[in-house]
C-alpha cells in the first residue's frame, strides 16, 4: 500500500503559515521569526516530516532557476514571450519554472508563493497589478523581479514592455482615418492591458466626438469567441462599421463571420486586431494589427534579470514600442 507523503503544503496548513515560510525555515531557519519557527518545528516533529533530498526546494544540486508566471497556456502571445525567455536562460545555464494562473488574481497570489518556495533566483511576471498578499510575498523574497507586456512606474521592478494605451489610441485613429465612424471595441478578459487599450480607444473616439461601444465576454480570446461576439455586436450596434479587437484571434473570428455573412471587408466593415499573430497574417484578406515585440520582451527582460541576479549594473526600464499594420482589412 502506497503511503501518502507529507508535503510542504501540509506543513504550512497545519502551522498556519504560507508554504514559502516553511520553505524559508527549511533553508534558512535563522531568517524566520522564533515564534513561527517553533510552530513549524513542532508540526514537523508531530507528523514526522522528512525533507526530500531530491526536492529542489531543499537541494542546491540543481541549475539556478527563474520563475515565470503567465495568465494562460492557451494563448500564443505568451508562448512567444516564453520562447524569448528561454533563448536567454538556456545559454546562461538557468532553468525556467513556468506556472499558469488563468487570469485569476487570487490564483496568481498562490502561484507566486509556490514558485518562490522553490528558491528561484529571479521572477518574471506578466502582470503589473497584484493582490496585497502577493505584493507582500514579492517584497519579502528579496530577489530581482521583472514585469513585462506593459509599461509601469514601479521603481522596485524591472519593466520591459510597450504602451498599451497609446497602441489602442493609435489603432483607433487609423480606423477613423479610413472613414469609419461607428467603431466598437471587442475585449476579452478585461485585464489591465485590455483596459488600457480600451481607454486609448475611448480617448480617440472622444477626440473625434463619436460614441463608443464595447463587448467584453470575460473569456480567454479565441476565433470562435470572436465569431460569437460579432453576431452579438451586429444586434447591439446596428450602424457598426469598424471593430478594434484586443487580440488577433478574436479579429480572425470577426473576419470569418463577415465573409460568411457577405459583409465586405474593409468597404463595409473595417477590422483591426492586436499582436500581429501568424494566424492574422496568413489569412485572406490579411488582418490589420498592432504588431507587438513579444519574443523580444521575454528576451530583454530575462537578460536584465540575469544581470541583476549577478549584480551587474544594467538598465531596468525598456520600452520596446509597437508598430501598426493596415493589412488588408482597413
Amino acid at each position: 500500500m502506497k503511503v501518502q507523503r507529507i508535503t510542504l503544503h501540509d506543513i504550512a496548513a497545519l502551522a498556519g503559515v504560507t508554504k514559502m515560510t516553511v520553505s524559508r525555515y527549511l533553508r534558512t531557519p535563522e531568517k524566520v521569526k522564533s515564534e513561527t519557527a517553533e510552530r513549524i518545528a513542532s508540526v514537523i516533529a508531530e507528523v514526522g516530516y522528512e525533507p526530500d533530498p531530491d526536492n529542489p526546494v531543499v537541494s542546491g544540486n540543481i541549475a539556478p532557476r527563474i520563475g515565470v508566471l503567465v495568465p494562460s497556456f492557451h494563448n500564443q502571445i505568451f508562448a512567444d514571450v516564453l520562447a524569448g525567455i528561454e533563448s536567454v536562460t538556456t545559454s546562461h545555464g538557468y532553468q525556467t519554472l513556468v506556472v499558469n494562473y488563468d487570469y485569476d488574481s487570487l490564483r496568481e497570489e498562490e502561484q507566486i508563493a509556490t514558485v518562490l518556495a522553490f528558491n528561484v533566483k529571479g521572477l518574471l511576471l506578466t502582470e503589473s497589478v497584484h493582490t496585497l498578499r502577493a505584493e507582500k510575498y514579492l517584497k519579502a523574497a528579496k530577489i530581482p523581479i521583472a514585469e513585462v507586456m506593459g509599461l509601469t512606474d514601479n521603481p522596485e521592478r524591472i519593466n520591459v514592455g510597450f504602451d498599451n494605451y497609446r497602441a489602442g489610441f493609435d489603432m483607433t485613429n487609423m480606423l477613423l482615418a479610413s472613414g469609419k465612424k461607428h467603431i466598437v471595441y471587442f475585449g476579452s478578459m478585461s485585464d489591465i492591458r485590455d483596459e488600457q487599450r480600451y481607454a486609448g480607444y475611448c480617448k480617440a473616439m472622444e477626440a473625434a466626438e463619436l460614441s463608443v461601444g464595447r463587448i467584453s465576454p470575460n473569456k480567454v480570446s479565441s476565433v470562435s469567441i470572436g465569431t460569437g461576439m460579432m453576431t452579438l455586436a451586429r444586434q447591439m450596434y446596428k450602424e457598426m462599421d469598424g471593430i478594434l479587437c484586443t487580440n488577433d484571434d478574436l479579429a480572425v473570428g470577426v473576419l470569418q463571420e463577415c465573409l460568411a455573412s457577405g459583409i465586405k471587408v474593409p468597404q463595409e466593415m473595417a477590422i483591426a486586431g492586436f499582436h500581429g499573430l501568424e494566424i492574422g497574417q496568413i489569412i485572406t484578406p490579411r488582418l490589420a494589427s498592432v504588431l507587438t515585440p513579444r519574443f523580444e520582451m521575454g528576451k530583454v527582460a530575462t537578460e536584465i534579470l540575469i544581470k541583476k541576479i549577478k549584480g551587474i549594473p544594467t538598465i531596468e526600464k525598456v520600452d520596446l514600442h509597437y508598430r501598426l499594420s493596415m493589412g488588408e482589412t482597413i
